[in-house]
């Protein structure tokens, strides 16, 4: 059995893969693809039984990917959409899509979507979309607003910060420190709380004291003595991995 990983976030990418492999060791990554038009190319080319597919991706949506696919390579591929988004199921299943994975995808959703897709592996390629819907839309979970903006201190001023510019957050003796490109600023709000406020998709705890945004991870470097650090894209210091988060940068 063969497969492809499409996903305009590398470190995403090669998460999912990692964890694929541990749940179906007989299954083969055949490529990763970084935007849409790589992902319609490898299915084209390498005619992978399974791909799974972001949604949201540069050059074509992974549902452009699937309505651009030759007859031949739709009809052997089977299509599993991995996002954050559950606003595209329908049009997801309308591509006979055979399953939906919502990032995060938990460890537990995973093991059942593999367990689905053997059992699905062994139905024909037609098999009807509407009733994989039926069966599949019970399994969405309601969307979730995750938190955007946070207000933080700078002096005696404050400002208004996009989560997305923050490179990472790291806690303090009172407060946690936020760490944009140019900024140290400081905010009330604990470690625990961002954990359960950030989008898990992007917002990385790496220590029990520290969440780094996974767009600013650049490299993981991993010393003779299994000691992780990581490299940002924005900022010049380097962030310490805890032993007990070590596993997520294993393929790295």
């Amino acid at each position: 059995m063969k497969a492809i990983i499409a996903d305009d976030e590398p470190l995403l990418a090669k998460h999912l893969q990692a964890r694929l492999t541990a749940a179906w060791p007989q299954l083969e990554i055949a490529g990763l693809a970084a935007n849409g038009i790589q992902a319609r190319e490898m299915i084209e080319e390498l005619r992978p039984d399974l791909a799974f597919l972001d949604i949201r991706m540069p050059g074509l949506t992974g549902l452009d990917v699937v309505r651009a696919l030759s007859a031949e390579a739709r009809r052997h591929c089977r299509v599993v959409f991995v996002t954050a988004y559950d606003e595209f199921a329908v049009q997801a299943f309308e591509r006979e899509a055979v399953d939906y994975l919502l990032k995060p995808v938990t460890d537990d959703r995973l093991r059942a979507a593999v367990a689905r897709l053997r059992r699905v592996m062994e139905l024909p390629a037609t098999a009807d979309s509407a009733d994989i819907l039926q069966r599949l839309q019970a399994l969405l979970p309601k969307a979730v607003e995750h938190l955007r903006w946070v207000r933080a201190s700078v002096g005696n001023d404050v400002r208004l910060v996009a989560v997305d510019e923050v490179c990472y957050f790291q806690a303090t003796d009172k407060y946690t420190a936020v760490f944009t490109r140019d900024a140290e600023l400081l905010i009330r709000t604990s470690i625990k709380e961002l954990v359960e406020q950030l989008d898990p998709a992007h917002f990385w705890q790496v220590h029990r004291g520290t969440l780094v945004n996974a767009r600013q991870i650049v490299s993981a470097r991993h010393d003779a003595l299994g000691r992780v650090s990581l490299k940002l894209r924005d900022r010049p210091e380097t962030l310490a991995v805890s032993r007990g988060y070590a596993q997520i940068f294993r393929q790295m």
